[in-house]
């Protein structure tokens, strides 16, 4: 009687079937860990850029500082820590034109030309929003307001706005013009009002908008500090107006009492502050 052979493929099955359900388990938990693994360094670096970007608001604030504390001492130098690893720093040169005007006698009198007080430049912070994102068209001031004049003594002259744009987040520093009544002084019988017009006029050793990275110190150098007097005499108006244009910026007018009748001098002061890596 021939004997029943019995092939164990019902065994073999069994064990393929265990070894099958060891990799799959295997390669889940890897992928698993991977996500989670990339998942968390995102949040991380997200977390990053977000630490970077709120530091960088705090540098712009303490370099304006040290320009403000130098701007009127010719060769005086400051400098600011700056630490850029997710965005990047911007220097741009000379891309904004000074423009000022005063009002005397219901006339428009110019107080700036070509050269002077000229251009002034700018500081700007880049960074993407995939690590900060805001609004669209989101724009917040951390130092100073929108307008380009101011008066009194009471504010600094710096202006810095956050700003968010297609795809990234900005930080810009620019400077705004002080003016005030400063005195009222009987010069040979004529009562001669002074309006004294401070101007911080930025300026770059680049020629063209120039990027930084990385750690790094930027400077502050006033160059010069240069003063154009403008007089006007027979002045009967009680009230003089200043007016301000920087960039394409709306033009700014803030009004100033005079001593009538008389006459009025403008002192135009600007000092030249050198900005550099």
């Amino acid at each position: 009687m021939k004997r029943l052979v019995v092939i164990p493929f019902f065994k073999d099955n069994r064990a393929v079937s265990y070894a099958v359900s060891a990799i799959i388990i295997t390669v889940t938990t890897i992928a698993l860990v991977l996500v989670a693994f990339f998942y968390a360094y995102q949040v991380l670096d997200r977390q990053r850029g977000m630490s970077e970007f709120e530091v960088m608001q705090k540098s712009f604030l303490a370099f304006d500082d040290a320009l403000e504390d130098v701007a009127w001492k010719p060769g005086a130098t400051r400098s600011t820590r700056f630490t850029a690893q997710y965005g990047y720093l911007q220097l741009i040169p000379s891309n904004k034109t000074i423009s000022i005007s005063a009002t005397v006698n219901g006339v428009s009198k110019p107080l700036s030309n070509g050269t002077f007080p000229g251009k002034t430049g700018i500081v700007k912070y880049w960074l993407s929003t995939n690590y900060v994102s805001y609004d669209p068209n989101y724009e917040s001031y951390i130092l100073g307001n929108s307008s380009s004049v101011i008066s009194g003594s009471a504010e600094g002259y710096g202006r810095s706005v956050v700003e968010q744009q297609t795809g990234w987040v900005t930080i810009t520093l620019d400077y705004r013009v002080r003016t005030m009544r400063t005195a009222v002084i009987n010069v040979t019988g004529t009562r001669t009002n002074y309006v004294d017009i401070w101007v911080i006029k930025v300026s770059m050793l680049v020629t063209n908008a120039w990027s930084y990275i990385h750690d790094f110190d930027l400077q502050a150098r006033t160059l010069s500090v240069r003063t154009a007097s403008y007089s006007f005499n027979n002045v009967s108006n009680q009230t003089t107006s200043v007016s301000v244009q920087i960039g394409t910026d709306p033009a700014q007018q803030v009004p100033i009492s005079l001593v009538v009748p008389g006459s009025v001098v403008y002192n135009v002061v600007a000092a030249n502050v050198q900005v550099n890596v």
